[in-house]
């Protein structure tokens, strides 16, 4: 364990300005909050801090990150507070060790590779700073130094499946491949110790048979491209164990056949220095066919360079030799192309791993803490958040996600049934907006159906469709039955009987697919009375009359059950049409109101005498009202009066009443001929992709 003068002189080796008081002073702190509390190995518990720390100097990072270091278990497993820490060593101390608390207290969820690539994802939002990341990995890097001191063998698996899991891809994500490889490998001997202790038992095998089996391979490397003037840095290097257990499990080949047990990279001036040390090496030593990879005239899509061999050395030993310039090396370890991205299929780094080597570059050349903290803001995943069902399943959103976009993120059916919602146990609208880390529990109903005010705040494509689509379904049905009644009224008219065969018959005739697309064409008025009465009955429509051209100057309604004489007027409340069952309202000195029989005036009663009337054979029109809920976008009133138009409607009135974004909410006034004449526009507009809803008032 590192004494207090140690860890100080160690800061002070590559940041003479640090703080020594304030070093020391945290030092201390956590000696004394920690007090007698032990660790499984029996060491006081206040050594895991300090061996933090000290992986935290390796790095050379600055003093706030190994103050933090020191304070990390501080608030999680002691009396300390985040507001005394603030006090003593001041707010940047205090954010990073609440930062690192919180990373702690995630539950760890293992139970797949999506599910923990999650979490990976997760653990680096949940981080505002970088370095609160790289103290939690070394904090994990330690504890598995130590794992073998815990007596519970399944507790030791368990840990070893998180950190296999989680840490050591997280690791190799902000590049910190030295943690990677020793995590895994700490990792690997609990989760599969018979598989290590055969593959480490090998290697040492060979290593005793060979001796400096490696050094002697690169000298004889670098003496065969010395030879043809080729000025060269060649390095070798043993397969990590886990790599080559991985490797044998991918590839399903047993230790012999793994081609890079001892693996070779050779550094050039430029690259026609590269294929000349290629030529070189192939007529030196058999190339293994089917294992040249040409990197360099096709680089990879994150522009990894490099030329790929793998050749048989002298007692059939194989080994993997990798040829670039200095230039590509640099770039390829610093740059584009990233260990991790290049192991993990090519995908681009998006400059994670740049941003650990450009932190200790500015604590090596720079000592502004300002500008220290400014480049180790995580800007990854910004834009995203991620929330836990109950049961802990994560799930990734875009940043603005509602408790419906979540639900429709764990299933469709789930969105669909959705009434309520809990986040963190408490009861918020659908409409709530989540954080990152928030428990979300949806709550459902078997009778509930997405309603169309949704698409105002729902952010997720998935759900926009869903709503859309579940949406649209119902208006179909809706559109379909008053198809359905329709349809009735053109069967009476033909006055004879209709049954299944005839509509079947009319169906293929018509080029439907089932009765119920048959019943949206004729409420949605895509098919006139006269085609449908045709594809029922043949030749039924050849004596009737053309459709009449209702116009406005044919309008005149005549109503049955007054006195002659009688004035009336049609009730503004309710519009009724003729169709329409009516009734009148019959007040002193007043003329008689026409309502329909539904209409809320009488339902909420009146002081009036109501007279039982009827429409009379005279009447030709009246005037009905509808609301409509349209899209906001350009062409969307357009489309709607085409529908009026094409039906033969008059538009007397229209009317914006309210804006909610992306809706319009308008009431109509049209002169139409009769109830029918309005049920079928009805029906074209909730046929239209215009219309969000269409009902009449």
């Amino acid at each position: 364990m590192l004494r207090q003068y140690e860890l100080v002189e160690r800061v002070k080796e590559y940041a003479p300005e640090a703080d020594e008081a304030l070093l020391n002073r945290a030092y201390v702190y956590t000696v004394q909050k920690h007090g007698t509390q032990k660790r499984a190995s029996g060491d006081p518990y206040f050594s895991h801090p300090v061996e933090v720390a000290g992986l935290m100097t390796e790095l050379k990072l600055d003093q706030q990150t190994i103050i933090t270091a020191l304070l990390h278990d501080t608030v999680e497993d002691t009396l300390a507070t985040i507001d005394e820490i603030e006090k003593l060593f001041g707010p940047d101390v205090a954010r990073l060790v609440d930062g690192v608390t919180k990373l702690s207290k995630i539950e760890v969820m293992t139970e797949s590779e999506r599910a923990a690539e999650n979490l990976r994802k997760f653990l680096l939002a949940m981080s505002e700073d970088l370095r609160v990341l790289l103290v939690k990995l070394a904090d994990r890097l330690h504890n598995m130094r130590t794992l073998h001191f815990i007596k519970n063998p399944e507790k030791r698996q368990r840990i070893a499946r998180e950190t296999m899991d989680i840490y050591a891809p997280l690791a190799e994500r902000v590049g910190m491949y030295e943690y990677m490889r020793e995590m895994q490998l700490l990792a690997f001997e609990q989760i599969e110790p018979e598989a290590y202790a055969t593959i480490t038992g090998r290697l040492a095998q060979i290593r005793s048979q060979e001796g400096g089996q490696v050094d002697a391979i690169a000298l004889a490397i670098k003496q065969a491209l010395a030879e043809a003037d080729i000025n060269v840095e060649v390095t070798g290097r043993e397969k990590h164990p886990y790599s080559i257990w991985r490797k044998m499990a991918e590839r399903h080949v047993t230790f012999e056949q793994i081609t890079d047990i001892m693996a070779f990279r050779v550094l050039t001036d430029t690259p026609d220095d590269c294929y000349r040390a290629l030529g070189v090496l192939h007529q030196t030593w058999q190339m293994i066919p089917g294992r040249f990879k040409d990197y360099i005239s096709t680089p990879k899509s994150n522009g990894y360079q490099s030329l790929h061999t793998a050749l048989i050395y002298e007692n059939s030993m194989r080994m993997e030799v990798q040829i670039r310039t200095r230039e590509m090396h640099r770039l390829n370890e610093f740059g584009l192309a990233a260990h991790w991205a290049y192991k993990q299929g090519g995908s681009r780094p998006d400059g994670q791993v740049g941003w650990l080597r450009d932190l200790i570059e500015i604590v090596d050349t720079s000592h502004d803490a300002e500008e220290l903290l400014e480049h180790t803001k995580l800007a990854i995943y910004q834009d995203r958040i991620f929330a836990f069902t109950p049961k802990g399943a994560l799930h990734q959103l875009p940043k603005g996600s509602t408790a419906v976009d979540f639900a429709y993120a764990v299933h469709t059916d789930l969105g669909n049934a959705a009434v309520g919602a809990k986040i963190n146990g408490r009861h918020v609208p659908l409409r709530t907006r989540l954080s990152n880390g928030d428990v979300v529990e949806v709550i459902k109903s078997a009778n509930s159906e997405p309603q169309l005010s949704w698409l105002g705040f729902v952010v997720t494509g998935k759900a926009r469709a869903a709503i859309r689509r579940a949406v649209r379904a119902k208006e179909r049905s809706e559109v379909a039955e008053i198809g359905s009644k329709l349809f009735a009224e053109i069967v009476d008219r033909l006055q004879q009987r209709i049954g299944k065969k005839a509509i079947d018959s009319a169906i293929k005739r018509l080029e439907l697919r089932d009765e119920e697309d048959l019943m949206f064409a004729i409420g949605s008025g895509r098919l006139s009375d006269r085609q449908v009465m045709e594809a029922l009955v043949p030749g039924s429509t050849a004596e009737l009359p053309e459709d009449p051209e209702w116009t406005r100057a044919e309008k005149a309604i005549s109503i049955k059950g007054l006195t002659p004489g009688m004035g009336f007027e049609l009730a503004e409340c309710c519009h009724p049409v003729p169709g329409d069952r009516i009734v009148g309202l019959r007040r002193p000195d007043k003329k008689v109101e026409v309502h329909t029989i539904d209409c809320l005036t009488l339902a909420n009663g009146v002081d009036a005498d109501w007279l039982d009337l009827s429409w009379g054979s005279r009447t030709t029109g009246a005037t009905g009202r509808l609301r409509l809920v349209l899209y906001n976008r350009p062409g969307t009133l357009a489309e709607v009066t085409q529908i009026f138009a094409s039906n033969r409607a008059n538009v007397s009135s229209l009317n914006m009443i309210q804006r909610d974004e992306p809706f319009g909410t308008y009431e109509v006034d049209l002169e139409v001929a009769d109830l029918a004449h309005l049920t079928r526009i009805v029906g074209a507009l909730r046929a239209s992709e215009a219309v969000a809803e269409a009902e009449r008032l």
